[in-house]
């Protein structure tokens, strides 16, 4: 009997970049109704500047006058995709801001390599859904309270004071993310957490973040963080 030969089963094409780039651009119109303009301004600003070099520079010169736009045009395009890219991350963290998890998303997805970070919370108030993460890095520990500080501030202190308990020499940091004024927003901790003076190697980092993990969290029914570069946009009622 002739061998019937198994077809493999094709991978799924993943969508091409340009596509991608378009869903980007539909999610974030759906929240800022300005990025539309403020890309085409992107885009066409720099291309004009490149003409009127040309036209100062280029003295007739159509080679020069080219070369001069397609400069612009390039720079406008790397332009508009950077103010892309930022509106966008500010439209997906808006979605997810206010909701419980949201703190541990940006853990999970935007600590830069030098931190360590858990979408799980290390307390929570199962009542009022307030929890406190935490992050580990050449700055030391960082606890993050999300919710009212009239709510988070104890639970942080009482942190501190466990962490403090079995890591006397390592500096604690305490950060707010919630509805008060002076409370910090999801898209600036990552950068806050960047800007701590560094006071730990790395082979130190790894074992405070092993020493912290082995003491264990709380057994309580956590939300898992909602990743923002996959939240899906409410419908408007």
């Amino acid at each position: 009997m002739a061998r019937t030969k198994e077809k493999t089963p094709k991978k799924p094409k993943e969508d091409g970049r340009l596509k991608q780039m378009w869903q980007v651009l539909q999610m974030t119109r759906r929240y800022d109704k300005n990025v539309v303009p403020l890309l085409l301004l992107s885009l066409l600003g720099p291309v004009a500047i490149g003409l009127i070099v040309a036209l100062i520079i280029g003295d007739g010169n159509v080679f020069t006058i080219v070369l001069c736009i397609i400069a612009g045009l390039l720079a406008g395009i790397l332009v508009a995709l950077m103010v892309l890219s930022r509106r966008a991350e500010t439209a997906a963290y808006g979605q997810i801001e206010g909701q419980p998890g949201a703190v541990g998303a940006v853990l999970r997805s935007s600590l830069k390599r030098t931190w360590r970070g858990s979408e799980m919370p290390v307390a929570v108030n199962a009542k009022t859904q307030d929890a406190v993460y935490r992050a580990v890095g050449r700055g030391g520990v960082v606890l993050i309270g999300e919710g009212p500080k009239s709510r988070t501030t104890r639970m942080l202190e009482d942190e501190r004071r466990k962490v403090l308990r079995v890591l006397p020499n390592v500096p604690v940091t305490l950060l707010f993310v919630g509805p008060d004024e002076d409370s910090m927003k999801l898209q600036k901790i990552s950068g806050k957490l960047a800007r701590i003076k560094p006071t730990l190697t790395k082979p130190e980092v790894l074992a405070v973040d092993n020493r912290l993990t082995s003491l264990g969290t709380a057994n309580l029914p956590i939300p898992k963080g909602v990743d923002p570069l996959k939240a899906r946009p409410q419908r408007g009622r």
